[in-house]
């Protein structure tokens, strides 16, 4: 009970902080998702894979420098407690303030642990949407009812005469907790998914991690509200049968992967490093890691700055 009351009277001095703004208050509608702010005016986004849930991790990123982070609940225990207080701990009120709104400097996205098509995703995916986060990673996509239900999962569903309504969504409506952390009142109706909703505010980003999820990429990027895709080359060069991602095969899945987000103008993912970034980037990736968590290590800062030379973002 302590700490929920804890949190509660922390969000409610923040949303206190932006009312009493008057830079937020003259930019009511300022894009919350700085991810997708970053895709619509062409820009590569930079982040890191984060194992670490602890508060302290959670300011060290928060002020890193870089533009999201992909909260691995895949393969770090899948606790939404511990995700809440994550979210709590990025949270940087002197910064709002002096940014004027209330679009965080790090977006906080989530890869859930759920099989691609099982119910236990949408189950899930509430879960971690109703605390906030500004969306999801979905791993393992394979076809395109996978990748429908991925979506669906992320959205509410939408009124009779929506011209969005379908894919019609699955989420529940309980948006009290997202809506204290996002410092909105109208939660429900920026909690759509881009780019199906222009003005949506989260994303449902699809894993490609298997030769069938290659193989059937057009039909999963043509399902509508997909915001990316993301390449795994651990994963897929594992389930092709090679023992590295460098393997001739592998890279050319990727490119046929990231040809077609290319031509469908769907943003493209990859995990990179020093040696891949800049490489990576000049391809036509729209946002990549660069490293892991505990902070950012030396080699996931210089990742960062090469990445951020090629893209012309010094």
């Amino acid at each position: 009970m302590k700490t929920s009351l804890s949190a509660a009277l922390t969000w409610l001095l923040l949303s206190l902080a932006t009312v009493l703004s008057p830079a937020a208050a003259a930019q009511p509608q300022t894009r919350l998702n700085r991810l997708i702010d970053l895709f619509e005016h062409d820009q590569p986004a930079f982040g890191l894979l984060s194992f670490d849930y602890s508060l302290d991790n959670a300011r060290s990123l928060a002020s890193s420098g870089l533009d999201f982070i992909l909260i691995d609940m895949e393969h770090a225990p899948f606790d939404v407690e511990r995700l809440r207080q994550f979210l709590l701990g990025m949270t940087d009120k002197r910064a709002i303030l002096a940014k004027g709104n209330l679009q965080p400097d790090v977006v906080p996205l989530v890869r859930i642990p759920a099989a691609s098509g099982s119910d236990e995703l949408v189950a899930q995916a509430k879960q971690v949407l109703d605390v906030g986060v500004f969306g999801i990673m979905f791993p393992a996509i394979s076809n395109r009812a996978e990748a429908e239900l991925a979506v669906r999962a992320t959205r509410y569903p939408q009124l009779l005469e929506a011209p969005d309504y379908d894919p019609p969504g699955l989420r529940g409506r309980n948006p009290s907790n997202a809506m204290w952390y996002w410092g909105i009142r109208d939660y429900h109706a920026r909690a759509d998914v881009w780019p199906l909703d222009p003005g949506g505010e989260l994303l449902a980003v699809l894993f490609i991690e298997s030769p069938e999820g290659v193989a059937n990429i057009e039909e999963i990027i043509s399902v509508p509200g997909v915001g990316g895709i993301f390449i795994g080359p651990s994963d897929l060069s594992t389930s092709m049968g090679y023992t590295s991602p460098a393997a001739p095969a592998v890279e050319e899945a990727i490119q046929t992967v990231l040809r077609a987000c290319l031509e469908h103008d769907v943003p493209c993912a990859i995990t990179t490093g020093a040696g891949s970034v800049q490489q990576r980037i000049e391809q036509g990736f729209r946002f990549v890691t660069v490293g892991l968590d505990s902070g950012l290590s030396a080699g996931a800062s210089n990742a960062l700055q090469l990445g951020r030379e090629a893209a012309g973002r010094n």
